[in-house]
């Protein structure tokens, strides 16, 4: 059975005196393995995204600092940490681009961010003073605090998990704000923030708040990433059938 090429969009890290580099957190990288799949970095080349796209299976949008207010037409919020600017077009573009090709995607606390804002939506720039909550949703990722999400059963998330709460981990200080046309909100935590949307006319354009790569053991985690890969490797069989003369680059992984 071959395994789906599933590349994930990088980050940028800057150390004064250092050239800047370009990185992901191995912890996505090992729970797409565990998958099944083969992940492989895509630095920042949003001028190169229709070719990026053209050799890979899916996208993972990973989780880092925020988005631009710019993007989506407002004034930046004294706690916005905007991420480096080459990522964020970068990260914008794979998701308008996966969208509209049907390739499978699945976005990651500021993925699921990323995937709404390249849609048309807006984000809320900091949960802690724009909505009263109880629920630690900033939480530290070296010490995540976890709190329950409502999934709604009739959506693709829904399937997937095979429950309507689910209990997670949580470190983001914004959040979905108007939900970008087509898309659909999957997930809400008890105080109304969204936690999950999809594009439900997509095969898998699937993104989640939470961190499931970091709750390696949990039998959600593996699903959403099984389920993931699963449709990369259908998309990957789709491609092969269309273009029969071609060798796809995910065709040459094999088990």
């Amino acid at each position: 059975m071959n395994k789906p090429l599933i590349g994930i969009a990088s980050d940028v890290a800057h150390r004064g005196g250092e050239r800047d580099r370009a990185f992901v957190y191995t912890t996505y990288i090992e729970s797409l393995k565990r998958a099944g799949a083969v992940p492989v970095l895509i630095p920042p080349q949003p001028e190169n995204a229709a070719d990026v796209l053209d050799g890979l299976d899916g996208i993972l949008l990973a989780g880092g600092d925020d988005c631009d207010p710019a993007e989506y037409g407002e004034e930046k919020h004294p706690s916005c940490e905007p991420m480096d600017p080459r990522r964020q077009k970068n990260d914008l573009g794979l998701a308008k681009l996966a969208r509209q090709r049907g390739v499978p995607t699945l976005g990651i606390c500021l993925g699921v961010q990323v995937m709404n804002v390249a849609a048309g939506g807006t984000l809320i720039q900091d949960i802690g003073s724009a909505v009263g909550t109880k629920i630690d949703h900033a939480s530290e990722p070296s010490d995540r605090h976890r709190h329950d999400v409502l999934i709604d059963g009739a959506t693709k998330l829904g399937s997937i998990l095979g429950a309507k709460e689910l209990n997670v981990n949580s470190s983001h200080h914004q959040a979905v704000g108007r939900v970008a046309d087509g898309l659909r909100v999957t997930a809400h935590a008890p105080d109304g923030i969204v936690e999950g949307l999809e594009d439900p006319s997509h095969p898998f354009y699937v993104g989640v708040q939470w961190h499931p790569e970091d709750m390696p053991l949990e039998p959600s985690a593996t699903s959403i990433f099984g389920a993931f890969v699963e449709a990369a490797r259908t998309h990957a069989a789709r491609k092969e059938a269309a273009s029969p003369e071609l060798s796809p680059v995910g065709a040459a992984h094999s088990e």
